[in-house]
């Protein structure tokens, strides 16, 4: 048993090709300006023949490579996706093979966009519980597999990318950087964001979507805040699922954050890439050094089922 984990490395990947929202206009009814006001992307990175594996091992290295441990110190691999179209084997198995790791607890988790804090909190209670103690969780979509390219609805939405964090127990003294879970769903509205059938593409009634996100999560959030014990004011980031600028606009004015607070809005250059969009954004906090080591950071994933996770980190 012990009395929490932390973060202690993050790793991102995403993929070379970059697709423009012009370039979208070439191929669907629609236009840069429509695109940015409505939803805040300009581009998104798109896989051409990386697997969501291969983008998930890429993130883990990378993440690994950071945390002062090894492969061979690994006992826990959790991979959040919801669009990996090979079932079996799972994503979290190749990953360990691909690394090296030996006989770890490996499994794939599918909650959509809240995936990584549903495998960040599914990590923190096995290491709590003593059934683990050093963990790779990873947040990794290749949405691109799944979307019409000619429905500009969600053609605009997507990206492909992965986000990785590598979580060890606290030594014994030292406060827990992972804070308590507040995770949920509101299983009444999950066929409004469907991916379904064996050619599946993804399916989205927006407005309904909008609306929830914007009335439904901040109190959530704050709650999430309120079993970290730590007032939305103390924050120095907040990193929500990178779905829609004006979604997060929102989220951001209901838990009254002050301008010192980072936003994450890394589905500018990103677009939403579900699971992988928070560690993504994190990720790429981290490395740019924009939250320093320690401080407390808000993330809070919500999407298909429609399911919503959040907890306050510790910034490795």
């Amino acid at each position: 048993m012990t009395a929490g984990s932390r973060i202690v490395a993050m790793g991102h990947y995403q993929p070379s090709r970059v697709v423009t929202n012009d370039d979208l206009a070439k191929i669907v009814d629609t236009n840069d300006a429509w695109i940015r006001d409505r939803v805040g992307i300009a581009e998104r990175r798109i896989a051409d023949a990386e697997t969501v594996a291969d983008m998930a091992t890429s993130a883990a290295e990378k993440a690994l490579a950071g945390s002062g441990l090894t492969a061979a110190d690994i006992d826990m691999v959790v991979v959040a996706t919801c669009s990996s179209v090979d079932r079996c084997p799972n994503v979290a198995t190749r990953v360990a093979a691909r690394l090296g790791i030996t006989a770890p607890a490996a499994f794939d988790l599918n909650t959509a966009c809240s995936g990584f804090s549903y495998g960040l909190a599914t990590a923190d209670h096995a290491i709590r519980a003593g059934a683990a103690r050093n963990a790779i969780v990873v947040g990794a979509e290749k949405l691109s597999d799944v979307t019409d390219w000619t429905d500009r609805s969600t053609a605009v939405l997507f990206g492909d990318g992965a986000g990785a964090a590598v979580v060890t127990a606290v030594p014994d003294g030292e406060e827990p950087g992972v804070g308590p879970v507040l995770w949920g769903s509101a299983p009444d509205k999950g066929d409004v964001l469907r991916i379904e059938g064996w050619q599946p593409y993804i399916q989205q009634e927006g407005q309904i979507v909008f609306r929830w996100a914007t009335t439904a999560l901040a109190p959530f959030a704050l709650q999430a805040c309120e079993r970290a014990g730590v007032r939305p004011e103390e924050l120095a980031a907040f990193v929500p699922h990178q779905a829609n600028t004006r979604i997060i606009d929102g989220i951001v004015k209901r838990l009254g954050l002050g301008p010192d607070v980072v936003v994450a809005k890394d589905l500018v250059e990103s677009g939403n890439t579900s699971a992988a969009s928070i560690p993504l954004a994190l990720s790429k906090l981290v490395e740019r050094r924009e939250v320093p080591s320690g401080a407390p950071v808000l993330i809070f994933g919500f999407g298909g089922g429609l399911t919503y996770a959040g907890q306050v980190v510790r910034c490795p």
